[in-house]
């Protein structure tokens, strides 16, 4: 497979070692020439010098035949740039790296559905350790065919559960309002900007994504987009 990363961060770099190691293939877009005659040195992959957030530089890394496009600088704003080019140039899949909570609900209006917020992820997982609690036993409890699904209610969605109308085999199990924890059954009131959480069939992935173009979540990390 191909990768293509925006930004020569230390988590590029980290997972750049990773995919080099497991034999795929990683281009690096970077606007520090000397950054890159740095890591040149150490990563056998292919290197362009540019700024990652023009459709430009993004076309000399052959989006048709790229896999992944990682947006991971220290800027969201040219993160977010960045996935939105690289939608529109048809990249496969788009992942965007954001650390400022404001602009996930922004990412998801913007079709940005694969986003990451490593601190969030990170201080979770040490909080979640601290307390004695294994986030891989509630992975394991989403087997089989379920999955769970995420999105952000707009003004139609604000109403009951019950009249969201799900598809079979689909419930609402939860939701944060303004990034606070809720249990919801069918007779929980939503509210505009109520994040929602869906466990549903992956049958039904295709219309509640094209629904509200929403991303799949991390089982056990339910709510949070890591």
């Amino acid at each position: 497979m191909k990768a293509v990363f925006v930004g020569s961060s230390s988590l590029t770099v980290t997972t750049t070692r990773l995919l080099l190691k497991r034999g795929h293939e990683v281009v690096i877009v970077e606007q520090d020439k000397a950054r890159i005659e740095s890591l040149a040195d150490e990563l056998a992959c292919g290197f362009v010098q540019g700024d990652g957030s023009k459709p430009a530089i993004l076309r000399e890394t052959d989006p048709d035949h790229t896999d992944f496009l990682f947006c991971l600088t220290d800027n969201d704003q040219t993160n977010i740039i960045a996935g939105m080019v690289g939608h529109s140039l048809g990249f496969a899949r788009v992942v965007t790296k954001i650390e400022d909570p404001e602009f996930e609900h922004i990412c998801l209006e913007l079709g940005l559905k694969d986003m990451i917020r490593p601190a969030l992820t990170i201080g979770r997982y040490l909080a979640d350790m601290l307390e004695g609690q294994d986030l891989l036993e509630l992975t394991a409890m989403i087997k089989d065919e379920a999955r769970v699904v995420s999105f952000v209610a707009q003004a139609p969605d604000a109403g009951p559960v019950s009249a969201l109308q799900l598809p079979e085999d689909s419930r609402v199990i939860c939701l944060y309002r303004k990034e606070k924890f809720m249990l919801a059954d069918e007779t929980t009131e939503l509210k505009e900007d109520d994040e929602v959480v869906v466990l549903t069939h992956r049958r039904n992935l295709a219309d509640l994504q094209a629904r509200w173009a929403m991303p799949e979540t991390t089982p056990g990390e339910a709510g949070v987009h890591p």
